[in-house]
């Protein structure tokens, strides 16, 4: 059976309280496979939630997807797929390196074919240039094959990575970005789509943040209500949680995140339901 169909029901987390919300991990990194996804689930189970669903990627940290090795990337994905169908409450999300050319479209076409609805592309760690022309052609062949792409976006490289992650997706309108951190400590640029929104023809609102990293640091801090107000000009409807996982856990996240003044609205779309509409996925 596709993947696909492994995504139905496996997008909620249950916290144990009374007013128990559901929630969407967007941002696990499974450094070491299955045994990742156990320690994952334990620290959950740990701090009072049970886990239902979550992304999970293979590379990150110690695991690297550079250039040149698209048969390791390959065997990785299909590691990641194999886990999976055992969990089926993970949601895959694959990865290629633009810069692989020919190779990474066929990589990524058959991840498709196999029902993967995500891949993640890593600037920095990859080291490649978003404003590459290979990762324009990438990004334009996830949007037909209706795949997201999740792109880091922490601002960690030299000069920044805003301006052109914004270009390639103003590039791409037929693709879904999902760009993690929302900028880093740089998000105050991404108020910018509030503006760009007016523009007539020129966005096609196709760009989504995840807030994992980013909200633990934001909360209870002097950037806190601009933190807010950026998220609100981007569009509450376009905001994602994630833990980032191993870095941070989802108790460490939601704890944070409570602390932000959000209506009780806004903080369920971002939990649950913003992922929902975005992968198409059924509760």
């Amino acid at each position: 059976m596709k993947l696909a169909y492994c995504l139905v029901g496996a997008i909620f987390l249950f916290p144990a309280s009374a007013s128990a919300q559901p929630v969407f991990d967007s941002h696990v990194h499974l450094w070491d496979g299955e045994k990742s996804i156990g320690e994952y689930e334990a620290q959950v189970k740990g701090t009072g939630l049970t886990i239902a669903g979550f992304g999970g990627m293979w590379f990150g940290g110690p695991n690297q997807a550079l250039a040149g090795n698209p048969g390791d990337i390959r065997a990785r994905n299909d590691g990641l797929i194999a886990l999976a169908k055992k969990h089926p409450n993970m949601v895959p999300i694959a990865t290629v390196h633009p810069y692989d050319g020919t190779a990474a479209l066929d990589e990524l076409q058959r991840v498709a074919g196999l029902g993967v609805k995500l891949l993640k592309i890593h600037p920095h760690t990859q080291k490649f240039d978003p404003a590459d022309s290979r990762v324009l052609a990438l990004v334009k062949r996830a949007g037909e094959l209706g795949v997201a792409v999740v792109m880091d976006n922490a601002n960690i490289v030299p000069g920044g990575d805003s301006e052109k992650l914004f270009n390639l997706a103003l590039q791409a309108p037929k693709t879904k970005f999902v760009f993690a951190h929302m900028g880093g400590l740089n998000f105050r640029f991404w108020n910018i789509l509030k503006m760009a929104r007016t523009a007539e023809g020129l966005f096609g609102d196709n760009i989504y943040f995840d807030i994992s990293a980013m909200v633990t640091l934001a909360a209870g801090s002097p950037i806190e209500e601009e933190f807010v107000w950026t998220m609100r000009n981007v569009g509450i409807e376009h905001i994602l949680i994630g833990s980032d996982y191993p870095q941070f856990s989802l108790g460490q996240t939601l704890a944070a995140f409570d602390k932000l003044d959000l209506s009780e609205t806004e903080k369920t779309q971002i939990r649950h339901d913003n992922a929902k509409a975005l992968f198409g996925l059924k509760p």
